[in-house]
């Protein structure tokens, strides 16, 4: 059954203070929106993504991909409502409703809230209130409140899509959430476990600590590469994706790319999915002779598409000849490309192995490779 998600961005956010409203202020690097709309995005189970937009925001939706951009109303649920039906044409079976506002969810709230839909017509994460209730006059205690059954909202709230979008079609307006709007039409909502960390930013305390959040759950990978192949006749050599003119060049299936090579296996090790063989069997004949940017894009591919972004990589190359130093500016910069980063983040040197081993009687290359990759 396909899921779309639903991503409201369509308010001001005046409490929050600073010049932006607070779904484009930066947080921890990105914009909230950014963080958010990268959770649905990544999640196995979300199949579409709708983001939900104020007419004069409608500049901002530059930057996401992938994403249907819908215009918002005055009120949130006139927006949530666009958002429905923006999907109307080619409706999902489910469909989660989140705040921008709440960038850090994770998937196991989603997957939680999904879980639920199997046998209720709609599902919300919540917090069971745990403090004392007072009612306050004047700025005194006048009294308190019973907290016995009652709970702290959040989202994603799940439904089923059709109930939903009739539901909304159907409200007066004015609704707090779309769980009010599901109870005025007579769906049973149930409760999952919410998160601590799936904060609503509010006012401007909340960023920071969001910033304190993010720092504590940011998952850090780190994977190395080695790899070596042999000289054989020709008149260059191809390493970090640069033609370096030689009396030989490298042996191999592909294109012998060493410190490609190296570089593509750091990556697979930091994600814990193999190497070049697993992914490109040296068995199978179309890859033979093949460009291995070929392979670097694919291992970068797949970690972006774990929710991984490059932090930064480093490559070393071990031979006596050809010299590297005049090449390692281009080399940099073409990894960069490929990887879709600043070349700051991309690391290329070369030493020696004064003339001890393989590489010091000139019969190859060695490479070595260091990856980090960071999912906040």
């Amino acid at each position: 059954m396909e899921i779309a998600a639903i991503i409201v961005a369509a308010g001001r956010g005046t409490r929050a203070g600073g010049d932006v409203p607070k779904q484009w202020r930066v947080l921890h690097g990105r914009r909230v929106a950014d963080w958010t709309v990268a959770a649905f995005q990544r999640h196995p189970r979300i199949d579409r993504v709708v983001l939900v937009l104020h007419p004069d925001d409608l500049g901002q939706a530059e930057g996401f991909a992938d994403v249907t951009i819908a215009i918002g109303g005055a009120t949130r649920d006139a927006s949530v409502q666009a958002g429905l039906e923006a999907l109307a044409g080619d409706p999902p079976g489910l469909v989660l409703i989140h705040d921008v506002a709440r960038p850090l969810v994770s998937a196991d709230v989603i997957d939680r809230v999904i879980a639920a839909l199997a046998c209720s017509a709609g599902a919300a994460p919540a917090l069971a209130v745990t403090d004392a209730l007072w009612q306050g006059e004047a700025g005194l205690v006048a009294g308190t409140r019973d907290r016995t059954g009652l709970y702290r909202a959040q989202t994603p709230q799940g439904f089923r899509y059709g109930a939903i979008l009739a539901a909304h079609r159907a409200h007066p307006g004015g609704a707090a959430d779309d769980v009010e709007v599901a109870g005025a039409a007579g769906l049973d909502v149930a409760i999952v476990a919410g998160d601590e960390v799936n904060l609503k930013i509010t006012s401007s305390a909340d960023f920071a600590r969001a910033e304190t959040l993010m720092g504590e759950a940011m998952d850090i990978r780190v994977g190395q590469g080695y790899d070596v192949h042999a000289f054989e006749p020709g008149a260059a050599c191809m390493l970090c994706g640069v033609a370096v003119p030689h009396d030989r060049k490298l042996k191999g299936h592909s294109d012998a790319d060493v410190g490609m090579h190296a570089l593509t296996d750091a990556l697979y090790g930091a994600l814990a999915e193999g190497d070049i063989g697993q992914h490109f069997p040296p068995s199978e004949a179309q890859w033979k002779g093949a460009a291995s940017h070929i392979f670097l894009e694919h291992s970068i591919g797949l970690a972006r598409a774990k929710g991984y972004d490059l932090a930064n990589c480093d490559v070393t190359l071990v031979c006596e000849q050809p010299k590297i130093g005049p090449h390692t500016g281009a080399m940099r910069a073409e990894l960069a490309r490929i990887l879709g980063v600043d070349a700051g983040r991309v690391s290329v040197k070369a030493t020696t192995s004064e003339r001890l081993g393989f590489t010091g009687r000139q019969e190859g290359i060695a490479a070595l490779a260091v990856a980090t990759l960071v999912r906040a």
